[in-house]
């Protein structure tokens, strides 16, 4: 049995990461619920569908969440099938786990589907591997915004060996540097900071831990932007300039 509410993932912007199933699930859509992130694009899969915008962003004037709720359970209820598009990933970030309780505490059936998480997409079009053997045994992904305003513990974050990959950062920049300064992060941390993930107007900027508050305010960084924070920021560089080197 199909659900009554598909919870999709569009990833981080480039069309052509919507999976095989986000295009299937759209194709039965009668309501989609679309996000602000969400690149139009996608919207070839659902011609005969009815398409609410219901964009959250920060800094923004946002759809509240109990509203979202809403209309996912009234058109469920009518007996439509609903797709709630999200952009990356419905569960990183993004509220999908939030909302398919939510649905199903009233009896709704829903399904997650996944799609491209923006710091994976980020990483790798700027030709950085998130794990590396011998250098990053692991991968830390971590917003800089929460509801409550509650930080993340800094000091674990530091001494983790992992990468770090931190969403929803830019306002938050400076703190985040000194934050992780002062749990004992080395100052000379190669960082990646890259906006706009996976679209034809993805910029980069490379820096140091120490100096990417000013990089970023001289590079004019906007949101929506990730930040990658870790040695394989560095081996990626390195890698970059050897081949430069050989090809020169």
């Amino acid at each position: 049995m199909n659900p009554s509410v598909w919870l999709i993932g569009a990833g981080p912007g480039d069309p052509e990461l919507l999976t095989l199933k986000a295009v299937r699930a759209l194709g039965l859509a009668d309501v989609v619920l679309i996000d602000d992130l969400v690149n139009p694009q996608v919207l070839e899969h659902c011609p005969g569908a009815r398409v609410i915008r219901v964009g959250k962003r920060g800094g923004c004037r946002s759809t509240p969440q109990a509203f979202i709720h809403r209309l996912m359970l009234r058109y469920a209820r009518q007996g439509k099938v609903v797709a709630r598009l999200k952009g990356g990933d419905p569960c990183i970030f993004g509220r999908g786990g939030e909302e398919a309780d939510w649905l199903a505490a009233r009896g709704v059936h829903c399904e997650i589907v996944n799609g491209i998480t923006a710091g994976l997409a980020a990483a790798t079009r700027c030709g950085i591997s998130l794990t590396l053997r011998g250098i990053a045994r692991g991968v830390t992904l971590v917003t800089a915004h929460t509801q409550d305003g509650s930080s993340p513990n800094w000091r674990a974050l530091a001494h983790s060996g992992t990468t770090l990959v931190v969403y929803m950062g830019i306002a938050t920049l400076a703190d985040t540097r000194q934050h992780l300064l002062d749990a004992g992060m080395a100052a000379d941390t190669a960082v990646a900071m890259i906006e706009n993930a996976s679209l034809p107007d993805q910029r980069e900027c490379r820096s140091t831990l120490q100096a990417m508050a000013d990089d970023a305010q001289a590079f004019k960084l906007k949101s929506p932007a990730i930040l990658v924070i870790g040695d394989v920021v560095g081996a990626a560089t390195l890698a970059a300039e050897q081949l430069h080197l050989h090809s020169a």
